[in-house]
């Protein structure tokens, strides 16, 4: 006897991500593919979910977090995002931003309803969104500025479009929403009375004195915007699953609602460790985008270098290169070529678009030690 899969997930593709981290460790090569952040994990935060272990914090927590690290949280968003918010009605903790992503289109969203992605789009949005029976509506931004004009955004906007998701800065692009993209899309949200949900979880990885801007700090965003931020690349424990939402009091209970059903609390030692972190000083964070920002450059350098043209990102850490001219017929065969002949992963850029505008880039990560980011650049200069 066999048993079909579910019609919710005939429409899902096992990430290219994935595929190409398994590819790397077939033929032992160096992963700048995934974005594992390899860097160790500041001693605050092991520390403090270490404490937390042996003070015996390891029982269920309530389903929106534990109270140390919402305060934390509230503090942090009223000193770096410019927002007030309450720690106990506005903000919920999940497992990680892909939870708390899940948690709010479940909650808030129904079935057929519409949602913009703008591409290149991080690729676990679409399937989330694909997940829950909404229609992904696409509108393409491009190369190299990524820039959103309000005309085009319009345009994609149909009679069931409900949301918009944002994320900055971008996974793959490195792209930073300014204040006037940002007021573009508080004033089509407001024109169609969209939902805003904002992925921010790179936002101390921002580069050249360029700031992050939380769209809900914008007028007209706060009250429909769900902002989505988490830890796992802030202090390099993406293992951890740890993210929360913030939102408007009502939008904030029925994502706990969700929450709390998917996946009980996350884990509370954990959260613990994340609360001392978020008590780090401000040059830890400063620290941190310098560190980022010098291995960018040692990447880009190396990648045109090779012949790679890169988009020079200004967030997170990845960039796009451009591998047109190696002569592949796909990205992802240009990929899975380049991981035989030079030993290196790259993700396919058809991983973030619907159409053909994927097909001639690479997307690399460069969260790695300089030793491995130097051996990267070393084997890939064999293409020229």
């Amino acid at each position: 006897m066999t048993f079909p899969a579910a019609n919710r997930i005939a429409k899902l593709q096992p990430s290219d991500i994935r595929l190409m981290t398994r590819e790397c460790e077939r033929v032992g090569g160096i992963n700048l593919g995934q974005g594992l952040g390899d860097l160790p994990a500041p001693e605050l935060v092991r520390d403090g979910a270490i404490q937390a272990i042996r003070a015996g914090l390891n029982t269920y927590t309530a389903s929106e977090g534990v109270p140390p690290l919402r305060r934390a949280i509230a503090a942090k968003l009223r000193r770096d995002n410019g927002l007030t918010v309450d720690p106990d009605g506005q903000i919920v903790i999940s497992g990680g931003t892909t939870g708390a992503f899940a948690a709010t289109l479940t909650a808030l969203l129904n079935p057929g309803d519409g949602i913009v992605l703008l591409e290149p789009y991080y690729g676990y949005h679409l399937n989330t969104i694909l997940l829950n029976d909404l229609e992904p509506q696409f509108l393409t931004l491009t190369p190299p500025d990524f820039a959103l004009a309000e005309a085009a955004l319009q345009a994609v906007i149909k009679p069931n479009t409900r949301a918009i998701v944002v994320c900055t800065p971008s996974n793959p692009s490195g792209k930073l929403f300014s204040a006037e993209e940002l007021a573009i899309i508080a004033r089509v949200a407001d024109r169609h009375n969209l939902l805003v949900i904002s992925d921010e979880i790179y936002e101390y990885i921002t580069y050249d004195g360029l700031p992050h801007i939380s769209p809900a700090s914008i007028d007209g965003l706060a009250e429909r915007t769900v902002s989505i931020m988490g830890f796992s690349k802030t202090f390099s424990i993406t293992g951890w699953r740890l993210g929360y939402a913030v939102a408007a009091p009502e939008l904030a209970r029925a994502i706990n609602l969700v929450n709390d059903l998917l996946y009980v609390c996350a884990p509370s030692p954990l959260q613990y460790g994340a609360a001392a972190g978020l008590q780090a000083s401000q040059d830890y964070f400063a620290k941190l985008r310098g560190e980022y920002q010098r291995k960018r450059d040692i990447l880009c350098t190396g990648l045109t270098a090779a012949g790679l043209t890169p988009i020079v990102p200004k967030g997170a850490y990845y960039v796009l290169a451009d591998i047109s001219h190696l002569g592949y017929p796909s990205a992802k065969a240009a990929a899975l070529g380049l991981l035989i002949t030079t030993g290196v992963a790259g993700i396919p850029g058809s991983s973030f678009y619907q159409g053909r505008e994927g097909e001639s880039l690479i997307r690399f990560c460069f969260a790695k030690d300089d030793e491995t980011l130097h051996e990267a650049i070393e084997r890939l200069a064999g293409l020229r």
